[in-house]
C-alpha cells in the first residue's frame, strides 16, 4: 500500500474507522507512516495524536481497543479506510461512535446474533436462550431439526402466516446452533461467497 504522507504539511493522513461487521463509521483519526506501521504490526489501531504529539493506540487507557481487520487506501492514496472490530465503545464520551450512533447492524439478523450472545449470559429461569444452552449442543441441534420438519409440513399447506412463523422459528434456532458451534452468519456468507465466485 503506497500512501502519500507528504501531501499534507504535517505528514498525517485521515483514517476513517469503520466497523467491519456493522459497517458503521466509528471515528476519524490521523496516521503518519509510523502509526500505520505499528497498526499493521500489532493488529491494534494506532493513530498520531495531534494534541499529545505522539503515537496513540486507541484503547491504551480505556481498554476499548480497535482490532484491525483491514486497511485500504483511497484512489488518491491520501486517506485510509480502516475496518475494525471494536472492543467496547469508541468515543471518549462512552458512545458507540463519535457521532453518538448505536453501533448496531442495519441487518436485523446480525443484530439478533448479538442479542443471542447477551441472552446466553442471562439466568436460565429468565431466558429461553440461556435455558436451551444449558441443555447442550444436542438439544439445540434437535430443536433445529424439529423446526425444519415443522416448516416443511407448513410448506405443504396454504396458510402463509403459519409458514412464515415456522420459517422464523427455524432461522432463530439456526442462529442458536451457529453460535453454539462458534460460528456467525458471516462465516456462512463467506462460504457461499467463495462458492459463487468460482
Amino acid at each position: 500500500m503506497n500512501i502519500d504522507f507528504t501531501k499534507y504539511a504535517d505528514g498525517l493522513v485521515p483514517a476513517v474507522v469503520q466497523d467491519f461487521t456493522t459497517h458503521k463509521v466509528l471515528m476519524l483519526g490521523f496516521m503518519n507512516a509510523e502509526a500505520l506501521e505499528q497498526t499493521e504490526m500489532t493488529g491494534k489501531v494506532t493513530f498520531y495524536s495531534r494534541s499529545k504529539q505522539r503515537l496513540w493506540t486507541k484503547g491504551e487507557t480505556s481498554g476499548n481497543f480497535l482490532e484491525l481487520k483491514s486497511i485500504a487506501s483511497d484512489c488518491d492514496h491520501d486517506t485510509l479506510l480502516v475496518k475494525v472490530h471494536p472492543l467496547g465503545p469508541v468515543c471518549h464520551t462512552g458512545a458507540d461512535t463519535c457521532w453518538s450512533e448505536s453501533n448496531n447492524a442495519d441487518n436485523f439478523l446480525l443484530y439478533l446474533e448479538e442479542i443471542i450472545k447477551l441472552r446466553k449470559l442471562a439466568s436460565p429461569e429468565e431466558s429461553y436462550v440461556a435455558k436451551l444452552f444449558t441443555k447442550g449442543i444436542n438439544k439445540i441441534a434437535q430443536k433445529v431439526g424439529e423446526e425444519a420438519v415443522e416448516l416443511v409440513i407448513e410448506a405443504k399447506d396454504h396458510n402463509d402466516d403459519l409458514f412464515i412463523n415456522e420459517a422464523a422459528d427455524l432461522m432463530f434456532h439456526y442462529l442458536l446452533l451457529l453460535n453454539a458451534k462458534g460460528f456467525k452468519l458471516q462465516d456462512v456468507a463467506d462460504v457461499l461467497h467463495k462458492r459463487h465466485s468460482k
